[in-house]
């Protein structure tokens, strides 16, 4: 079996990793390290929970520690381009954890906070930039970051880069950057406009895809319960009494059914917070820690956030509201059932979400056990009041959630916590 000393990184990173309790690497780390070291261009196509941030801030740590290269100033050596503010944040923090051994110069540039703090970190130059695309592209018209002297470039989470509507401004980035450099893409799917965008920028990449495309993890027991929308609320509450759950997410479509389904449940007794892009940083700062280390043990989450919540021990994730893009189905149920534990996902579907369903159904290939008879087919909602279309474009850095497809495996990515059981009333909703 492939060990991590097998791979040829650097010695303060297999220090770090070591410190960190790791010896094996995931499948997609054992493919993805050597290539990037290398200097090969790549694509990883792996679901959420393989290990694939630390696929490739070890290589890109590990060649800089033994190149030594001096970043220009206001500019970086590598840069890797995030979906969401969380996310971009819990990579710089994988970067701080493999890195401390070599102390890497780190800076996160995203949208939601001040500017002037981001240039002055900016300023002398940064081993390794993490940002979001729109606030990157803000601070490269102002001159405040420059990305000519760029050797390598990082591209997570592309499909939901997509989703998001980011594929004009990371174009924008790419043409900002030297043409010769070192380009990988990571990607839970691969639609084709990120095919696309793969064949544009990447020179003769290695493929990786380390799962089947967009099917659930198989350790995830799957239910759907038919019911009337207005039926919901009571139900997710007489769930929430089960004592098998220790740690939950629910999902829904919009912002406001977020905070209207945290508050609910605060009102029950639980210990809830909303995320999602409405939120200031601090406020989605304060809920994700206090989920994590246990203050709270229900979070409430928009799909903005499906890709952002990093931690082993959830034990269900709840789709109050089945997503219109069924790839979201995926995503969201991900956040469970992760570093080789089991999980469960249970979905409410009324009459407007029987369509939704079919579609996660023809994705993942499989028929969700359901509870109740299904409803009458009804019309969807006007979309805009709460749809969210592929390829809808935001303004850059405003998206919310994101996080670090790490974990599993005994390999890095994994994130520590400890499950705690409910305790009613413990915590109030992060409104």
């Amino acid at each position: 079996m492939t060990q991590f000393t097998d791979l040829g990184l650097a010695e303060p990173l297999l220090r770090a990793i070591q410190g960190e309790g790791y010896t094996t690497p995931t499948p997609i780390q054992a493919q993805v390290i050597p290539k990037v070291l290398e200097q090969r261009d790549v694509i990883g196509i792996a679901q959420t929970g393989t290990g694939k941030t630390a696929a490739f801030v070890l290589p890109v740590l590990s060649r800089i520690h033994t190149m030594e290269i001096t970043p220009p100033r206001k500019g970086c050596t590598a840069l890797i381009l995030a979906p969401t503010r969380e996310l971009a944040a819990q990579i710089a923090d994988n970067i701080r954890i493999y890195g401390k051994h070599m102390k890497p110069a780190v800076a996160v540039v995203v949208g939601g906070v001040k500017h002037n703090p981001q240039i002055k970190a900016m300023a002398p130059g940064v081993d390794v930039l993490v940002a979001t695309p729109g606030r990157l592209l803000d601070h490269m018209d102002t001159g405040t970051i420059r990305l000519d002297g760029t050797s390598v470039i990082v591209l997570d989470e592309g499909d939901q880069m997509l989703d998001l509507g980011f594929v004009p401004a990371i174009r924008k980035v790419m043409a900002a950057l030297p043409k010769k450099r070192q380009t990988m893409l990571f990607s839970a799917t691969m639609p084709k406009q990120i095919k696309a965008l793969a064949h544009d920028f990447l020179t003769n990449p290695a493929e990786v895809a380390v799962s089947v495309v967009s099917k659930p993890i198989d350790r995830i027991e799957q239910r759907v319960i038919h019911l009337p929308h207005a039926e919901k609320k009571d139900k997710l509450i007489e769930l929430m009494g089960d004592p098998e759950i220790d740690r939950s997410i629910v999902f829904t479509r919009t912002k406001r059914g977020a905070d209207r389904v945290a508050e609910g449940l605060v009102k029950a007794g639980f210990g809830a917070a909303a995320i999602h892009g409405n939120k200031s940083q601090n406020q989605r700062e304060r809920a994700l820690r206090d989920f994590k280390q246990g203050r709270t043990t229900i979070l409430v989450a928009t799909d903005i956030a499906a890709r952002g919540i990093d931690i082993d021990d959830v034990s269900h994730v709840f789709n109050f509201e089945l997503p219109n893009i069924p790839e979201s189905y995926v995503h969201r149920i991900g956040r469970t059932a992760r570093a080789g534990r089991s999980g469960a996902a249970i979905s409410f579907c009324d009459g407007t979400e029987r369509q939704y369903l079919l579609d996660i159904q023809k994705l993942t290939g499989i028929t969700i056990a359901s509870e109740g008879e299904p409803l009458p087919f009804e019309k969807p909602p006007v979309q805009g009041a709460n749809r969210q279309p592929r390829n809808q474009n935001q303004k850059s850095g405003r998206p919310g959630g994101g996080g670090r497809p790490g974990g599993g495996g005994g390999a890095p990515g994994k994130n520590g916590g400890n499950s705690r059981r409910r305790k009613p009333r413990a915590a109030a909703s992060a409104r």
